[in-house]
């Protein structure tokens, strides 16, 4: 081919390569932007994400089975000593655990109650006040109950007491006519702890210093002293009194038979009346001391002075000769 038909042919087709582009590009650019097809939606997750409600219904799951947990009743185990070296209390003890704060009414609430040695009870979590008694001897101590096992030992620091009396020479008196009384040692606050007690019982207490008031008969032979009862020991102890039985009769002759129907009274030096009774042979205890008894029958008084020494009983006789 000719050299200027080849240099023609080169120029036309470049002249159509360079066109092309220049003119299809704007119709490439529309097409781009109104006929792309629509993305695809997302493929769902393996696990669905949480919604926004799935963390509420969740943890309120969640506090309600703490809660369960945290508020069912957890085991708690109770023990009580004499001594902090002594082993626990087998028997005879009761057991009281209240709430730690009081009600509209001033008062704990009673959780639980336990007779017997170990206590094995159950409570909700919380703070309670356990109160423990062996006898008279008493104690009380807050405790924090959590979950799980829960275990409290006492220690009562008590000992025991164990009373008597007799005449001053060791002249026996009848148990009958014997009644023993507890205070605390205190003087200025003083509050009873044991009233009428039988001679000879054995009565447990906290350890320290107890006011013991014994009284012989019913009038007026009363002894009393302060006695001290030791962690773990037995204390005995015995009064004595100054004092006697005393009997009366109203006779006609001594040693005559005792009148019946006899209104008796008994007054102390000072005029103070101690006894009165009707019958034909009263009888009664009276401290050390003088006297003066009266005896009326019907319109008539008979009196006699007497004195009352530490001693056996004794009888009176007041003669209706004598006025």
């Amino acid at each position: 081919m000719p050299l200027r038909q080849r240099l023609a042919l080169l120029l036309a087709l470049a002249f159509t390569a360079f066109a092309v582009p220049l003119h299809t590009a704007p119709a490439l650019a529309q097409s781009s932007t109104a006929e792309m097809p629509p993305m695809p939606r997302p493929r769902p997750l393996a696990r669905p994400a949480p919604t926004a409600t799935t963390p509420a219904t969740g943890g309120s799951q969640a506090t309600e089975a703490i809660t369960a947990v945290t508020s069912a009743p957890q085991p708690v185990t109770l023990t009580a000593h004499i001594t902090p070296e002594g082993a626990s209390i087998p028997d005879g003890l009761v057991w009281r655990v209240f709430e730690s704060t009081e009600g509209n009414n001033g008062e704990m609430a009673l959780m639980a109650k336990s007779d017997g040695g170990i206590a094995n009870i159950e409570l909700p979590p919380g703070d309670y006040v356990v109160h423990v008694a062996y006898g008279r001897a008493q104690v009380s101590e807050p405790m924090a109950v959590v979950p799980g096992p829960n275990a409290k030992d006492f220690v009562l620091e008590a000992g025991a007491l164990r009373l008597n009396s007799a005449v001053t020479g060791d002249i026996p008196i009848p148990p009958t006519l014997l009644k023993f009384d507890i205070f605390t040692g205190d003087d200025a606050n003083r509050t009873m702890v044991a009233e009428g007690l039988v001679p000879n019982d054995i009565v447990t207490l906290n350890a320290g210093t107890y006011h013991i008031i014994s009284h012989f008969g019913t009038v007026n032979a009363v002894v009393r002293a302060d006695l001290r009862v030791e962690p773990g020991q037995l204390t005995d102890a015995t009064l004595y009194h100054h004092a006697s039985q005393v009997s009366f009769k109203l006779v006609s002759e001594p040693g005559g038979e005792a009148i019946a129907d006899v209104d008796w009274t008994v007054k102390t030096a000072d005029g103070e009346t101690v006894f009165s009774d009707l019958g034909a042979f009263p009888e009664t205890v009276l401290a050390e001391g003088d006297y003066l008894v009266f005896a009326k029958q019907g319109e008539q008084v008979f009196n006699r002075q007497f004195q009352v020494s530490p001693g056996s009983e004794r009888q009176i006789e007041v003669s209706t000769t004598v006025y």
